[in-house]
């Protein structure tokens, strides 16, 4: 898999090729840049994501999107057996020296590497909007899913508040390319990103989105005023 030149980024619509290339252009920076343009809100997302799935220990829980294998780590917390899938080989790579103890599996959101009702739970964090069908890539998650089995979806969303949703916009524009500039090894990636999330589906949009994909008991939970949203549903 090739790796982004410098200046490089993906567009809109979101060919897979494209954006595996931009996300091995930003591993070797990812989780820190991540930490820092969050202002460490990403450690309590991950904190929340492991909550909403209800995990006992002992159930097979899927990360889709893993990246570096930071958020799997967390999931595998609760004393479930996490596995994390990610199309980026950059990425996978990292995460694999970061964390070696961690599984982690190569592989698209669009065509699972799995049987059947597989998982007792499913989740896929800031990467469902980079998949080329979203609708298909829920499927594929409700595929893999046993009945009964939970999804999580933890994506940026809509800020609730008007007067914030206008300063936070400013900040995906404006300031988010300025600090990724300082401390990210593919700044440029970062522009793709804030368009990503001014271009992606509000909480009602989405959920609408995860129950047109065969998902039942949708519900949503905003986090950080609304700047990212938990999405959950259980597999019929």
């Amino acid at each position: 898999m090739s790796r982004t030149p410098q200046g490089q980024r993906a567009s809109l619509d979101k060919q897979p090729h494209e954006v595996a290339a931009m996300f091995d252009g930003v591993a070797a920076r990812y989780d820190l840049t991540n930490t820092v343009l969050s202002f460490g809100q990403d450690r309590l997302w991950r904190r929340a994501t492991r909550a909403a799935l209800g995990l006992l220990p002992g159930e097979r829980v899927l990360d889709v999107g893993a990246g570096t294998g930071v958020s799997t780590q967390e999931l595998a917390q609760s004393g479930a057996h996490a596995v994390g899938l990610d199309l980026s080989l950059g990425m996978l790579a990292a995460g694999r020296q970061a964390r070696p103890e961690v599984p982690l599996l190569a592989g698209d959101a669009l065509r699972l590497p799995f049987a059947d009702a597989s998982f007792d739970a499913v989740t896929i964090s800031f990467a469902l909007r980079n998949v080329t069908d979203t609708d298909a890539a829920l499927r594929e998650l409700a595929r893999v899913t046993r009945p009964g089995g939970r999804l999580v979806v933890c994506e940026f969303s809509t800020p609730v508040n008007p007067a914030f949703r206008t300063v936070y916009l400013s900040y995906l524009m404006r300031s988010l390319p300025a600090v990724a500039r300082a401390v990210a090894s593919n700044p440029e990636a970062y522009v793709y990103l804030a368009e990503s999330i001014r271009a992606w589906p509000d909480q009602a949009g989405l959920a609408d989105r995860v129950g047109g994909a065969g998902w039942r008991r949708v519900a949503w939970r905003n986090l950080s005023g609304g700047i990212v949203a938990l999405h959950r549903a259980t597999r019929p």
